[in-house]
C-alpha cells in the first residue's frame, strides 16, 4: 500500500508525541522519518518509529539530552550526546561543522555518547544543499564478522560522502557490510530476495536470502576484506577524535542499537580553491561520463551516487510512499 507523505509525517509526529517528545523535537524528528521513506530508505524511516518509541519508553535515549561542547581547538569542536536522540544530535553537528567551515574552510564535529542517528546520508544531504562538501560516519555495536571469523565482531559503521551540484547533488550513504541489516528486513517484508549473495545461512554458505542472513547474523563486508579492514579504521577514528566508546565499548554498554555510539561530521568549503565554474565543469563530467556507459542490462543507465534517491522521491510524491501494512499499522496505533 501507498501512503501520502503528509499523512506519513503527520502520524509519525503523533507518535513520537504520546512518547513524551516536545513539540519541536517530534516536528524535526517525524520529518527526518518520513523524509527517509519518501526517498526510498523505508528501513530507516517508517519502519524504525516503532523501535525508537521503544528505546524512549525503556530509557535508552534521552530526550532531553542534548550536545555538549567538551573542547575545541581551530576547525575541531569535541561534544557529549548525552544519549539524546540521534537524529538531533547529529543534526546539531553537521550544522555546527559547517559553521565552522564557514570561517575557516573546513569543520569537524566529533560527537561521543549519542544514540542512533537513523538514515546517515540525512545528514550528507543537509550539508551539500547548503554547499559543503558533507563527509559523516558513524560506529555501531557489534553486528557483523570480520573478514575470516563467524561471530559478530565489528560494526557496519555507514559512511556518507555528499558532493554538491546544482539541484542533483552527488551523496553517497553506505554500510560496511554489502547489505545494512534495514535493507534485509525491507527485502524480507516485500517477499524478495537480494541482488547479490549478502551474507551466509546456517550451512555456512554465501545466500541471496534475506532471512537466512538475518538469523546467523553473519552479514558479508562490503569488498570481503577491504570492507572489514575499513570499518575497523572508521570505529577506531570515530572513538578517538571522540574520546568516546568504539565498537567494543558499546558491546559492553548495552543500551540497543547504536546506544552509546561515536560520531564524526565534517564539512568542507568547495569553493576554498576551485571556483563555482570549475566545481560545476568537474561534476557534469564525471555525471556524463557515467551516464555513456554502457549498461549491462540493455535498456538501463548507470546512475551516480544520490540519483536514485531523486527519483525515488519524485515517484513516491506522485504516487505515495510504499509501505508494509503490518508496520503502518503498528505506527498508527503508537499514534492515538
Amino acid at each position: 500500500m501507498r501512503i501520502p507523505y503528509d499523512e506519513m509525517k503527520t502520524t509519525i509526529k503523533a507518535a513520537m508525541l504520546k512518547a513524551g517528545l516536545t513539540e519541536d523535537q517530534a516536528e524535526a524528528v517525524s520529518s527526518v522519518h518520513a523524509e527517509s521513506s519518501l526517498e526510498g530508505v523505508y528501513s530507516h524511516g517508517l519502519n524504525r518509529v516503532p523501535r525508537f518509541i521503544q528505546y524512549v519508553k525503556d530509557g535508552w535515549v534521552n530526550v532531553e539530552g542534548k550536545p555538549e561542547l567538551l573542547k575545541g581547538k581551530g576547525v575541531m569542536e569535541n561534544y557529549d550526546g548525552n544519549l539524546g536522540i540521534g537524529i538531533l544530535n547529529a543534526k546539531f553537528s553537521m550544522n555546527r561543522a559547517m559553521e565552522l567551515a564557514k570561517v575557516h574552510g573546513i569543520g569537524i564535529v566529533a560527537l561521543r555518547n549519542t544514540t542512533h542517528w537513523m538514515r546517515g546520508g540525512t545528514y550528507a544531504w543537509d550539508a551539500v544543499k547548503e554547499g559543503f562538501i558533507g563527509l559523516c560516519w558513524t560506529n555501531t555495536e557489534s553486528c557483523m564478522p570480520a573478514w575470516g571469523g563467524t561471530n559478530t565482531s565489528v560494526g557496519n559503521n555507514p559512511l556518507c560522502l555528499g558532493i554538491p551540484h546544482e539541484n542533483s547533488p552527488v551523496v553517497l550513504d553506505m554500510a560496511m557490510s554489502q547489505f545494512s541489516y534495514g535493507k534485509l528486513e525491507v527485502t524480507r517484508l516485500k517477499g524478495d530476495q537480494l541482488p547479490v549473495p549478502g551474507g551466509y545461512d546456517e550451512e555456512g554458505n554465501l545466500t541471496t536470502d534475506p532471512g537466512s542472513i538475518e538469523i546467523t547474523r553473519r552479514i558479508l563486508p562490503t569488498g570481503y576484506w577491504k570492507g572489514s579492514g575499513l570499518t575497523v579504521a572508521l570505529d577506531l577514528i570515530a572513538a578517538i577524535l571522540s574520546a568516546g566508546r568504539s565498537t567494543s565499548m558499546i558491546d559492553e554498554l548495552n543500551l540497543g542499537s547504536c546506544g552509546g555510539c561515536s560520531q564524526i561530521f565534517i564539512a568542507i568549503d568547495p569553493l576554498v580553491f576551485a571556483t563555482e565554474e570549475e566545481m560545476e565543469t568537474i561534476v557534469a563530467s564525471t555525471k556524463a561520463q557515467l551516464r555513456n556507459s554502457t549498461p549491462v542490462v540493455e535498456g538501463r543507465t548507470v546512475r551516480y551516487p544520490g540519483e536514485g534517491t531523486l527519483n525515488t522521491r519524485k515517484q513516491n510524491l506522485s504516487e505515495g510512499i510504499p509501505v508494509d501494512e503490518s508496520v503502518w499499522n503498528t505506527v498508527k496505533g503508537l499514534a492515538q
